[in-house]
């Protein structure tokens, strides 16, 4: 079986941090698992700016980002296309890449596979499948890696970081959003997001909740409810933000302790098991790439100090 000194599952940014800051401090024989055809993680595909390499406001890209990552572990072991499938009950890998399935093991294995926003069929949402209903990541990805330019006017649903994300994807697409819905009643990022969706000239409507998708073959209109009453509204496309939830087909066996979807760590990001780590976004809260790369370097320290 193939065996190495730290394996890391996921090439984003906490992942590419670990790897570049255990490198630098003379750890030998480091691979990462990657299972998209490059490496970078989400900034790959989030064309605005606001992204930067520690933790302070920037003005880069997120594909920058992501090419300056890859260019500073140049010469590292990482391996794209490769999706780590499952731990086996002796704690090894089971991965799937060019070569097929294999096994693979490691001294140290690190987690930071990241997180994805809740789906529409966990949000509840009724209607029928229709084309034009996608996630912050679908959209940016059609947009900023595929060239497409999938609507003119959509609905926004929710109110997090992401979801004015969403907007600045709109205004490269010079999309007009309908409308942003902050179902929760109040916005979950800063207040001065809303004021700035105003600016772009979005309406942000509080405490509506998404009741229904409309349309025969694509999105025509949503249902929402607020205060009480229900009303209905076009629109050509409903994207749905937010509401996060760590990457856990790994662990959801219940091979490793969890709290919620995350797993369970200590202040030295050790999982349940000894030999098992975890760190940025799959630790379960959206942080910005500059604190999961900060993480990645915290986390250096504890592999190899």
């Amino acid at each position: 079986m193939e065996h190495h000194s730290v394996i890391i599952i996921g090439a984003g940014p906490a992942g590419l941090s670990t790897a570049l800051a255990l490198c630098q401090s003379g750890a030998k024989d480091v691979v990462v698992l990657e299972r998209e055809t490059q490496a970078g993680g989400i900034p790959r595909h989030c064309g605005h700016k606001g992204f930067a390499p520690y933790k302070n406001f920037g003005l880069m890209t997120g594909p920058n980002l992501a090419s300056l990552l890859r260019e500073q572990t140049t010469g590292l072991d990482i391996r794209t296309s490769t999706t780590v499938l499952e731990f086996t009950l002796r704690g090894s890998l089971r991965v799937h890449s060019t070569q097929g399935i294999t096994e693979i093991s490691a001294d140290k294995i690190v987690l930071a596979a990241g997180t994805r926003e809740t789906s529409r069929a966990a949000r509840l949402i009724g209607g029928n499948k229709l084309k034009g209903v996608m996630n912050t990541g679908e959209l940016q990805q059609r947009v900023y890696l595929g060239g497409e330019h999938p609507f003119r006017r959509p609905v926004i649903v929710g109110s997090e970081w992401v979801s004015y994300s969403t907007l600045l994807t709109c205004r490269h697409l010079h999309a007009k959003p309908v409308m942003l819905l902050a179902e929760d009643g109040e916005n979950a990022a800063p207040s001065y997001f809303s004021f700035g969706a105003r600016l772009l000239g979005t309406k942000v409507v509080r405490g509506a909740k998404l009741i229904a998708i409309r349309g025969n073959s694509a999105v025509e209109a949503i249902e929402i409810e607020r205060f009480g009453k229900q009303q209905t509204v076009e629109c050509d496309a409903v994207v749905l933000t937010g509401k996060f939830r760590s990457e856990d087909a790994l662990y959801s066996n219940g091979y490793l302790e969890r709290n919620g979807y995350a797993p369970a760590v200590t202040d030295g990001f050790k999982t349940s098991k000894p030999n098992v780590y975890a760190v940025g976004n799959v630790l379960g809260h959206l942080e910005t790439a500059g604190l999961c790369m900060a993480q990645g370097r915290e986390l250096a320290k504890v592999l190899f100090p």
